[in-house]
């Protein structure tokens, strides 16, 4: 069964190995890019939080961030391995594993609060919890060169999936949690299976039980 993987290549190795293992023919079909905006120093000085909801954000903030950093927050257990591997503690991570469940279980008062990750992404930390936002990168789509064919398509992200949209091809999707599935199924694309955990496990998981059910 083939495997259509749209991850960044700089960091679709894991996935790739782990779907090869699990007896998958998995192909690279990047669709999207990860663009450091190298603008300086993150000064955390004078917050109380500073909260991060991805790997990507979560690297930035360890190789940049001057002044001492107060309580951190991340918004799964993906973002709080990527900052544990960079050696920065976290404090508190939501049940609900979505920036809506980061904010509805945020310890109030909030005091305030830096949002550090992507560009144009925290507009609900802002409004809710009035966080100062720092974008430490951006998402670039990528259009590849021929049309991808596969069995199944991989979605490790929202904006993975409106990029594989465009490309208006017919095969069910893999997602790897709700916000990419919501963002998949507003574009017309036709979900099959969530991941349980949004990490490379989930994924091969999820596509290994879809793969199960397909043959029965």
């Amino acid at each position: 069964m083939r495997v259509i993987v749209t991850r960044p290549r700089a960091q679709s190795e894991a996935l790739v190995a782990a779907l090869r293992d699990a007896g998958f023919d998995a192909v690279l079909c990047p669709l999207i890019e990860v663009e450091v905006i190298d603008d300086g120093p993150v000064d955390v000085s004078g917050y109380d939080w500073v909260v991060v909801t991805s790997a990507n954000g979560a690297e930035q903030l360890a190789r940049r961030s001057v002044g001492t950093l107060p309580s951190i927050a991340a918004v799964g257990e993906v973002t709080e391995r990527a900052l544990a591997e960079s050696g920065i503690e976290v404090d508190f991570v939501p049940r609900d594993t979505s920036q809506e469940g980061l904010v509805a279980e945020f310890p109030r008062p909030a005091g305030r609060v830096l949002f550090v990750g992507a560009e144009g992404a925290g507009m609900q930390l802002r409004s809710e919890l009035g966080a100062d936002t720092r974008a430490v990168y951006r998402i670039r789509e990528l259009e590849p060169s021929g049309q991808p064919d596969g069995d199944v398509v991989m979605l490790a992200s929202p904006s993975a999936a409106r990029a594989w949209a465009k490309l208006h091809r017919d095969v069910p999707a893999i997602s790897i949690g709700r916000r990419t599935t919501a963002a998949a199924r507003a574009a017309g694309i036709d979900v099959v299976g969530e991941a349980e955990t949004q990490d490379v496990r989930g994924l091969v998981d999820c596509a290994a039980a879809w793969r199960a059910s397909s043959r029965s």
